[in-house]
């Protein structure tokens, strides 16, 4: 998490820190959340049912239950939705290409015949 990088619109170094991180239940360790917290990065992650009762075993020294949006995790369904879709690309789901500048360009090309394909249905 410490490579994460969000480039800027215009001139400047990457920031190193997102506004708001959306994840879901694999990243829902104490850990994660104590670094997040750390860094002052707001976080949308839910927590794992054997967390939940676990915390919920220890009573009042479990803690109080982490916070989670619902309306903020839905825009994930979006990302999710896109990965659904550039995976429908053999190469890109098998990973094919040897380098990874092959490989972004690959996703590139990818990404721009879907981005056009909404376009060809008004035509």
């Amino acid at each position: 998490m410490a490579d994460v990088q969000v480039p800027r619109l215009g001139p400047g170094r990457p920031r190193t820190r997102p506004d708001h991180l959306i994840a879901d239940k694999g990243y829902s360790s104490r850990k994660i959340r104590c670094y997040l917290r750390q860094r002052g990065i707001a976080h949308t992650i839910p927590e794992r049912i054997d967390q939940a009762t676990g915390r919920l075993r220890r009573g009042s020294r479990g803690g109080r239950p982490p916070g989670f949006n619902g309306r903020i995790y839905r825009k994930r369904n979006v990302v999710e939705r896109c990965f659904q879709k550039l995976k429908q690309w053999r190469g890109l789901a098998t990973r094919y290409d040897k380098t990874r500048e092959s490989y972004q360009a690959t996703v590139t090309i990818a990404s721009l015949l879907l981005w056009i394909r909404p376009f060809e249905d008004d035509l």
